[in-house]
């Protein structure tokens, strides 16, 4: 296991999620021989280079070629082998999507996808670049679990978790480097378990990704106004941890609050969830709008978008005084 110290997290958060990643491959290559790591000719924006020095053998560069990279690792993952696969996230979950539905999902092989640079943090790249549908495209894969880490330190704690798990994952890496730090020390990471990080009486914000930083500060925001939040870090969007929904369906208001399209993320699959129960709060799904935002540099997308944590403070005051 990884050694989770504050000096670690800081150094996780300087080098960001991609980085991140990659550090967490190499340490956790020297516990464990039995995975693999390949690339879509995105070694070093994958975090990878040190890893490919020390372990050649287990890894494989593919080039530019996401489809063929999901049958090889589908082949390696034949007998039960863990394999991690990166390409950045529009690529590995658009352009490989039927591999994917049919190699990972309908055989259930050991395969973890790694959607690099997922949400908006790709920034001057454009929309070509924007992770916006992953979440939606991936979740609708039967037998597929996404997980959304919320900071550099829970990347760590899900690599680990993802490899010792069975079965086919999508891990989205949202963030860039100095990414905010949720978790300053160990905790516990479990697959399909949620996290309450904040408690409040009046709303529930339930969240994923770089947005739960955002809502914990918009939770500060709104407790200056008199309203106050419970936060949740729902980094694994499929399978649900129903129980922590069920916690907060007495609240007088449910937000979600995603990095991704409001259409098919975690907003939808929590609407989905509730749907058919009567007592149940309004929900408001907070995310990307349905549009190909403009491009620009990282912050000047998320206030495009309102995913500031003034911006989704703003709504959740706007939607809870009605």
């Amino acid at each position: 296991m990884i050694e989770i110290k504050s000096s670690s997290t800081r150094m996780w958060s300087k080098i960001g999620s991609r980085g991140t990643f990659g550090a967490a491959i190499l340490e956790m290559a020297k516990e464990h021989d039995d995975f693999y790591a390949i690339s879509a000719d995105l070694c070093t924006s994958s975090g990878l280079d040190r890893f490919r020095e020390a372990y050649p053998e287990r890894f494989i560069n593919l080039g530019i070629a996401e489809q063929n990279m999901i049958g090889v690792a589908a082949g390696l993952a034949k007998d039960g082998t863990p394999v991690f696969v990166t390409s950045f996230a529009p690529f590995i979950s658009m352009r490989a999507s039927e591999q994917i539905r049919m190699n990972l999902g309908y055989m259930q092989l050991n395969v973890k996808t790694v959607g690099l640079g997922s949400g908006l943090i790709m920034a001057y790249l454009g929309n070509s670049h924007y992770g916006l549908e992953d979440v939606a495209i991936m979740r609708a894969i039967p037998n597929m679990t996404v997980v959304s880490p919320a900071d550099c330190t829970a990347i760590v704690k899900a690599v680990e978790a993802v490899r010792a798990y069975n079965g086919p994952v999508y891990l989205r890496l949202t963030g860039g480097p100095n990414n905010p730090v949720v978790y300053k020390e160990n905790f516990d990471f479990v697959i399909g378990k949620a996290n309450v990080l904040a408690q409040g009486e009046d709303v529930a914000i339930i969240a994923a990704g770089t947005m739960v930083h955002q809502s914990l500060q918009a939770a500060e925001i709104l407790k200056e106004q008199g309203i106050t939040a419970t936060v949740i870090d729902m980094h694994t969007i499929k399978p649900l941890d129903v129980e922590a929904i069920n916690n907060v369906l007495k609240y007088k208001l449910l937000v979600t609050v995603e990095e991704h399209t409001v259409i098919g993320g975690l907003g939808s699959a929590i609407a989905e969830y509730i749907a058919p129960i009567k007592e149940k709060s309004a929900h408001l799904i907070i995310g990307i709008n349905d549009c190909f935002p403009h491009t620009g540099e990282y912050n000047y997308l998320l206030e495009q978008c309102g995913l500031t944590a003034k911006r989704i403070a703003d709504r959740i005051t706007q939607c809870y005084e009605r």
